[in-house]
């Protein structure tokens, strides 16, 4: 792949004038596998356990989710967007994630997936019907591979404003009244987890689901010892797909960090943001944009604590374009906005996170005093 400089005299770089500054050097990973057992399309859904699911529907609604299906023990939000739902909550005794759901195009690739894994396809209770397969990934977090018998409909869109920019004047004896609404999301974009195991982890999304990395970021001074987080897209070749569908970084606890969606612009992002303040919920941080992924971003929780995003204009990448290497710290998360919270970042201590943190050292897993020193270190910086 070559790239051209608008300035001669500086020195080439693989990725001049692209999303990084810097590219791999020899021998890091590669950031794709030479021969996937198959290629994923998207991100499906999420599935959830929370033990009030009226409660789930009302901050659903809030945050700008339509229902999709209702039963008594379910409950499937979705987007404007034709194709899958975006989350499933059922009841439970607790509030947990359980893990994500990934598209298939075809419904060959189960029996792909499941004869390389030893698995079953089974049929799944999905609105509009659809089959899967259960996996485990290293960090043993459920994962299901699913392809849908039905597409959900498309809903009416939250339209984007028209703006004028300088001397470009497209709106002329029109004001600008967003209403105050929650921000009516798209679809699902993807879902960020934490892993004790992450390089065991991510070479398993990449050889079993065939998916590729946008970029990687690393420990200052750690370089040498490999990545500790990385921004992984689906692979549909020459179609352009998002920056990330998931990330994944090293830390000592293993799950769910935050999921997010799409809405139209930023001003849907500012007025829903404004229509959950009013209504009590918890701004984790916003709103700004970030450096990977290039999204306009805003962070909240919900009743159960979960980390939820709303995003719009984030960047769309080809399979020709290779990983990225950045240092990882706090302030390289955003181009512009508010300082990144210690909410944010999990950095809150507390009795939990203290014991997460001891038995994550004490385990057979990549995280050693070194590595949470250098995590500790790219949090404060």
């Amino acid at each position: 792949m070559s790239h051209t400089s608008v300035n001669k005299g500086a020195p080439q770089t693989p990725h001049q004038d692209l999303h990084s500054e810097q590219g791999s050097l020899r021998g890091e990973h590669p950031g794709r596998s030479r021969n996937p057992v198959i290629k994923v399309a998207d991100l499906a859904w999420l599935e959830f356990e929370k033990p009030d699911l009226d409660r789930a529907e009302v901050f659903a609604r809030d945050f700008g989710f339509a229902i999709a299906a209702r039963t008594e023990g379910e409950l499937w939000l979705r987007g404007t967007f034709a194709g899958s739902p975006c989350m499933v909550i059922r009841k439970g005794r607790t509030s947990r994630f359980i893990g994500p759901a990934f598209r298939t195009a075809e419904r060959a690739d189960l029996d792909r997936l499941a004869r390389a894994t030893g698995s079953t396809v089974q049929d799944i209770d999905v609105p509009g019907g659809g089959q899967s397969v259960a996996l485990l990934d290293p960090s043993g977090l459920p994962v299901r591979v699913v392809h849908c018998a039905e597409q959900l409909p498309e809903l009416p869109e939250q339209q984007p404003l028209i703006l004028n920019f300088g001397t470009d004047h497209r709106r002329r004896n029109a004001t600008q009244r967003p209403p105050r609404e929650p921000s009516r999301i798209q679809r699902l974009g993807h879902v960020v987890l934490e892993t004790r195991a992450f390089a065991r982890t991510l070479d398993w999304y990449l050889d079993t689901l065939g998916m590729i990395v946008s970029d990687f970021l690393f420990l200052d001074g750690q370089r040498g010892r490999g990545p500790t987080m990385a921004f992984v897209r689906c692979d549909q070749g020459s179609v352009a797909v998002d920056h990330h569908t998931l990330a994944l970084h090293l830390g000592p606890g293993s799950g769910y960090v935050h999921s997010a969606y799409q809405v139209t612009d930023l001003d849907a992002i500012g007025a829903g943001g404004e229509y959950l303040a009013e209504r009590g919920y918890q701004r984790s941080w916003g709103i700004g944009r970030h450096i990977q992924g290039s999204q306009l971003f805003d962070y909240w929780r919900d009743p159960d604590h979960f980390m939820l995003e709303h995003f719009a204009d984030g960047d769309l990448f080809s399979c020709d374009l290779d990983p990225g290497w950045a240092p990882m710290s706090a302030s390289g998360l955003a181009q512009w906005g508010p300082p990144v919270t210690r909410d944010f970042l999990g950095a809150n201590p507390s009795p939990a996170k203290l014991r997460e943190v001891m038995t994550a050292l004490r385990g057979d897993n990549e995280l050693d005093p070194a590595r949470l020193l250098g995590l500790m270190k790219a949090m404060s910086s």
